[in-house]
């Protein structure tokens, strides 16, 4: 049975479109069949994470209006053969995006692939309502400051109120991911702690993604960082998320100080 996963955060910035991006791939390498959807009309940013942006014909706009095809709009990656992209408009706003013709467009995913990943737009408004509207699964996508932290208690509420499930009495399965997560930072008190996010929240840890510039390396070339450097930290902690959504109990990989090669001969910080 498909599901439709939507990715999702209040703020923005904070790492929704490279997680969408990573935890598709990753889903994809795992040998599931997989589709990562743009809600984000207007700006489209997944198709230049994905090494795509010279492949887009037609988008997500054109396909809920009725002008182009789902198979005409649909990317299939070059590196990974379940993965495929379906783009958003650059040049249209969010008001072209029609419920009616949204819930046609994930019925019709829903028969070609197993996972549905959504990349939501930030905020709480028509797009991003939309992007969540027919998700069985989210992740809420958190740095660990108070600004993001807060937003993403707004989105859960939304989750708990405005989504199909959510109108039948049901409940979308809720999960956070923490990303840009620097320990030694958290030690400082120069952000969050990860009991402290949990506690705010309250809903079940999906993962931890360190603060890293791999992400951004792979993200400048065009790729996701599960499929760039599949050895780094964040794509090793991408590749566990991916293994939680899909039923597997692995334990969350807590990420460490890193510490300067003085503190590691002397055994103590240096300032």
């Amino acid at each position: 049975m498909s599901k439709v996963l939507v990715v999702t955060s209040g703020k923005g910035g904070v790492g929704k479109t490279t997680s969408s991006a990573a935890l598709g791939a990753a889903l994809a390498q795992a040998g599931k069949n997989v589709v990562v959807v743009d809600f984000d009309v207007g700006l489209r940013n997944l198709d230049l994470i994905m090494g795509a942006e010279r492949r887009v014909v037609f988008d997500l706009v054109n396909v809920v209006q009725g002008d182009a095809k789902l198979a005409q709009a649909l990317i299939r990656d070059k590196r990974v053969e379940t993965l495929s992209l379906l783009p958003a408009s650059q040049t249209r706003d969010k008001d072209a995006l029609t419920p009616e013709g949204v819930e046609r467009v994930i019925n019709e995913l829903r028969e070609k692939f197993d996972w549905i990943v959504c990349d939501s737009p930030a905020g709480i408004e028509r797009g991003a309502t939309l992007a969540m509207r027919h998700a069985d699964m989210a992740v809420v996508v958190t740095n660990p400051e108070v600004s993001s932290v807060r937003d993403s208690d707004r989105i859960i509420g939304l989750l708990d109120s405005k989504t199909a499930k959510a109108e039948a009495g049901e409940t979308v399965d809720k999960h956070l991911l923490l990303t840009r997560y620097d320990a030694g930072r958290a030690a400082r008190g120069e952000m969050l702690k990860v009991e402290d996010v949990l506690e705010i929240l309250a809903i079940p840890l999906l993962g931890i993604i360190p603060d890293s510039e791999d992400v951004l390396k792979a993200s400048n070339v065009g790729s996701p960082v599960t499929l760039h450097n599949p050895m780094s930290a964040p794509a090793r902690a991408y590749a566990e998320a991916a293994r939680r959504l899909l039923g597997e109990t692995v334990a969350v990989t807590m990420p460490v100080e890193k510490k300067s090669l003085m503190s590691r001969l002397f055994g103590r910080s240096v300032a």
